[in-house]
Parts: structure tokens; C-alpha cells; sequence
């Protein structure tokens, strides 16, 4: 291993599919060697939840490298630059969930917004890489949800649902006491900086986001916000906010069958000519096109990369 890494870091956005709790990935589809042919951290818009069925090899979170085995269980929270790498050329094989912090934390706290304040950041506070005989409560945690997702008996989403709240007082107890096990959150320097603005991004870019709104959550002035974002992210911030939308909007186009005017308005554009030129910018063609094709364009999108840690 000790292959140099790149500087390009990939925004990898999920949307769960609606009515469910979780964004399941599993199957065949994932056992594959990891991190041979395109080496690219990435990070999510989502809270990553995984378990390597079989195999082992590496698991890079920002700068910081660790080593994973069969049965061992990665939680990540949303923004963290990460990837896997399998030992040599051997398929590993991984299932993942993918969930929305905000709003489990919704359904545990209602309108006590301090509390569920609180409890997101602590949640968001550390990244994790468990071996499941050490932690063998959270592991089955995690397998009963995925367990639930394949058999999809009746109330499947209610037992889910129960299962995420005990594996997030789990993660409270993890992040509250220092172990052996924690990893970095936000990395070193300029991810850390910004890891709020991509936070709120995520959280909001169905409303109206302003520049001035990302520097303030990031505590910085405007201008020394706009000049780091650029510097380690390569993209304007209201780039990035557009291509947060483009990318939800395809979602919506792939699993829908709302109008381009409401696939626009729910995306978070003011219009949709707005809408249109946004998606051609990242995609080179029109929404209404993109739908008609979409696995022709979607490596387009693909390529557009987050320069997020400049010097890797």
C-alpha cells in the first residue's frame, strides 16, 4: 500500500428513498476491490454506516490511516473526507447504510432544539472504525437494521427506525468517552474551517443560502471565507451550493415524476431557467435530456471533483 494519495476529494451525494429510514447499499454490487483504480477520498452528504463482510485493508479518514478486518464497522458522519483500500488485489466485500443524523435526531427530540443541537454535534463530533468483537452491541445493531432491509417483513421501517435510535446512544457514548478507536472528525486545518458551511449546505440547500450566511456559521468574515473555500475547494461557495442542488435534483428526475418546474422549486433554484443553466454547466445538457438518459451523463458528474485538501 503506502500509494501517495491525490489531491481530489468527491462529493458522493445520497438521497434516501422517501418513506424509508435508511439508503441500504448492499449486494454483489459491493463485493469489489477497493481503492485500486480510482484512488479518490470522498465524503458524504450523509451519515455512513458500514461493515466489511469479508476481506481487509485500510481505511483512510482525512491524513490518518487504520487498518480493517472482517467484521469491522465504520461509522462516519456526513463531510469527512474517507476511503477504503482493499489489501493487494482481493474483493472485499462491504455493506453500507447511509442515514440522516437530523433527522433521527428529530424524531428523539422534536422542538427541544437545544438538546437536539447538542446531540447532532456530538454525533458529528468523531469518526469511527469498531471491530465487532470489541463492540459486538453496535455490530449486531448494525446487522439487525441490515437484516430488516433484506426481509422487509411488516413494520420493517418502525423496527428500523427503533434500531437507529439505540445504535445513536451508542454513538454518544463512544464520542463522549476518548478510546483507542476515535478517529479524527474534521481533519487538520481548512476542512475543519469549512465543515460547517458544508454541513449547512447540506441541511439547507433547499432554501434560499447565502455566502455571507456559510462565512457566518463558519465564524469567519465573507471575504477570508470566500478566499479559503476557493483555495482548498476549488469551486466558487455558490458552486458548490448548485451542485448540491444538480445532484439532488437527478435524484428527484430518477425516482419521480414531478415537472421540471417543481424538480427545480424543490431542488432549492429560484427558477428554472436558473435550474437549466446550472445543469447544463455540470452536465453539458439539458435536465429534460439527462432524464431521458441519464446513465449516459451521470459520469459526467462523476468527474466534477472537490479539490477539499489541497496537498494530498
Amino acid at each position: 500500500m503506502g500509494r501517495k494519495q491525490k489531491e481530489t476529494v468527491e462529493l458522493r451525494f445520497y438521497e434516501i428513498p422517501q418513506g424509508e429510514p435508511v439508503l441500504a447499499l448492499l449486494g454483489e454490487e459491493w463485493n469489489r476491490v477497493y481503492g485500486h483504480d480510482n484512488f479518490y477520498l470522498h465524503f458524504h452528504n450523509l451519515m455512513e454506516i458500514g461493515i466489511c463482510r469479508k476481506g481487509e485493508g485500510e481505511l483512510i479518514i482525512n491524513e490518518h490511516t487504520y487498518t480493517y478486518r472482517t467484521n469491522s464497522v465504520t461509522l462516519i458522519p456526513p463531510n469527512i473526507p474517507h476511503t477504503t483500500i482493499s489489501n493487494g488485489m482481493v474483493r472485499n466485500s462491504w455493506e453500507f447504510l447511509y442515514v440522516d443524523v437530523n433527522h433521527v435526531m428529530e424524531e428523539l427530540y422534536g422542538d427541544r432544539i437545544a438538546q437536539k443541537n447538542e446531540a447532532i454535534e456530538l454525533v458529528r463530533r468523531s469518526a469511527h472504525l469498531l471491530h465487532g468483537s470489541e463492540y459486538p452491541e453496535i455490530a449486531e445493531i448494525v446487522n439487525a437494521i441490515i437484516r430488516e432491509e433484506k426481509k422487509q417483513s411488516p413494520y420493517y421501517r418502525q423496527v428500523i427506525t427503533s434500531y437507529l435510535h439505540a445504535l445513536v446512544y451508542e454513538m454518544f457514548r463512544l464520542n463522549e468517552v476518548q478510546t483507542q478507536t476515535r478517529l479524527e472528525a474534521a481533519g487538520s486545518g481548512t476542512m475543519r474551517q469549512i465543515a460547517d458551511a458544508l454541513t449547512f449546505v447540506n441541511d439547507h440547500y433547499q432554501e434560499e443560502v447565502k455566502v455571507c450566511t456559510l462565512a457566518q456559521v463558519c465564524g469567519m468574515s465573507e471575504t477570508s471565507f470566500r478566499k479559503v473555500f476557493e483555495e482548498y475547494v476549488h469551486m466558487l461557495p455558490m458552486d458548490y451550493v448548485n451542485l448540491v442542488r444538480v445532484q439532488y435534483a437527478c435524484e428527484q428526475m430518477k425516482h419521480g415524476n414531478d415537472s421540471m418546474d417543481e424538480v427545480a422549486r424543490k431542488a432549492g433554484f429560484s427558477t428554472t431557467s436558473t435550474f437549466n443553466r446550472n445543469f447544463k454547466k455540470f452536465f453539458n445538457t439539458s435536465p429534460y435530456q439527462w432524464k431521458i438518459n441519464p446513465q449516459r451523463y451521470e459520469r459526467k458528474l462523476q468527474n466534477f471533483h472537490i479539490n477539499a485538501l489541497k496537498g494530498w
